[in-house]
């Protein structure tokens, strides 16, 4: 794991390393996902759409059949979209 401090500009911003933005492939106008996960913050490159929706189809592949609240479930966890209320 490597650790980078960052200080938090007047208006919120945060600059991302060139060294994470070019292993990233992160340019100008890239954009980026933040997940929230108990107190954590992870910023990651945006999944493309093609990506997501194979990883999607490849879910519904299963042999049991689901109903739409395990679906729901199932890409909440693996995308890790669900942001806990406080």
């Amino acid at each position: 794991m490597i650790m980078i401090k960052r200080e938090i500009g007047e208006k919120g911003q945060v600059v991302i390393p060139k060294d994470i933005r070019d292993s990233f492939g992160l340019k100008e106008g890239s954009k980026v996902v933040f997940e929230v996960k108990d107190k954590e913050i992870v910023i990651k490159p945006e999944q493309n759409p093609e990506e997501f929706l194979k990883d999607f189809f490849n879910i519904l592949k299963l042999k049991k059949r689901l109903t739409s609240k395990e679906i729901k479930k199932i890409i909440l966890e693996q995308y890790d979209e669900e942001i806990p209320r406080r």
